[in-house]
């Protein structure tokens, strides 16, 4: 049996990629439909190598006999079409921060929590956690199930395409105006320093605490994610790179590790590959994991400053496994476990 999905914010970064995986992992679709807001309608994007779909208007759309939507077009946009979307029957996977910490909505890694989408019959939508916290949270499962985790620390290196399009072109037009000798071309419009050459300990607004809103949303999201007990601290950097966020993390366990049984949870577990030679070359860094679908691990050592510590490299591309396969992973299960079930 096929479904009928809608694509919301299908000409985002998020959006197509969400069709470029769909076709990949040929997910179950009779009709896919591609929206987007009134001035991208008629707008032709792929689906796959052969197929072209033109853009209809996210506005006048009715969901009425939609299955499933991926939608990914901003929390403001997502806080009114989400609910309508999921009011005429359809099942969303909200790629926005809208729905993350409504308590009635699951927050989904399917490497971690898939028991969590049975949650989706409250309101029926599903959140799809922050970039920065799905390949941390697909890192740490394993290591949580090993030995419990008492607290995390995280410092990470977070690509432009982490805020769109509109960041990736103010990368690409600083680093050319400063090559070239343009400082025309040096503006600064999505970031509050200049990111060419460049990193910004800054990533959404900051907080009453001093903490920025991405660094609480890795706090908070990990807790409803993996375990309400683990603390968690975070410093979010900006780096001048395109696709591909990076996570230095220190753990502290609640007892005693050894390397040997991490690296063997580590290599076992769903979605992760371990690169860790302790050799030149012998880590992952964004450049080789833009377009893998996988989180890899890296620069694997105890810590020694701490009794049970442990540090590690994690690398994952951020449009791919941070938003767009992650939705796709949380719509298989959802159809796997849920919907056959009741076809």
């Amino acid at each position: 049996m096929g479904y009928k999905v809608a694509v919301v914010g299908a000409t985002g970064n998020v959006g197509r990629e969400v069709l470029s995986i769909m076709e990949e992992r040929q997910f179950p679709a009779d009709k896919v439909v591609a929206l987007a807001s009134s001035r991208s309608i008629g707008t032709e994007i792929s689906y796959g190598e052969t197929k072209i779909l033109k853009v209809e208007d996210l506005a006048t759309y009715d969901f009425e006999g939609t299955d499933i939507v991926f939608s990914s077009p901003g929390a403001k946009v997502s806080a009114e079409y989400t609910p309508r979307a999921a009011k005429a029957g359809a099942i969303v996977i909200d790629n926005t921060s809208q729905f993350r910490m409504d308590p009635d909505v699951p927050l989904v890694v399917p490497e971690v929590n898939p028991q969590a989408i049975a949650g989706y019959r409250n309101k029926g939508i599903i959140a799809n956690p922050n970039c920065s916290t799905i390949q941390l949270v697909t890192a740490l499962k394993p290591l949580h199930d090993l030995m419990p985790i008492n607290r995390v620390v995280v410092a990470t290196y977070q690509s432009v395409s982490g805020g769109g399009k509109g960041p990736m072109d103010e990368l690409f037009n600083q680093t050319r105006g400063i090559y070239m000798n343009q400082p025309s071309l040096n503006h600064r419009e999505h970031f509050t320093k200049q990111i060419a050459f460049n990193v910004i300990p800054h990533i959404d607004i900051f907080m009453d605490d001093g903490s920025t809103k991405e660094e609480w949303k890795m706090m908070a999201e990990t807790k409803k994610i993996l375990d309400p007990n683990i603390k968690l601290t975070a410093t979010c950097v900006r780096v001048p790179v395109f696709i591909g966020h990076a996570e230095a993390v220190n753990v502290e366990f609640d007892g005693d590790v050894n390397e040997k049984d991490i690296r063997a949870a580590l290599k076992a577990a769903p979605g992760i590959i371990v690169v860790d030679h302790r050799a030149d070359e012998g880590y992952v860094t964004p450049t080789e994991c833009a377009g893998e679908d996988a989180v890899y691990v890296s620069r694997i050592r105890m810590d020694p400053t701490i009794d049970n510590g442990l540090n590690f490299w994690v690398v994952a591309d951020n449009l791919r496994k941070g938003a767009a396969l992650n939705a796709v992973q949380i719509g298989e299960e959802l159809i796997r476990s849920y919907m056959e079930k009741a076809a």
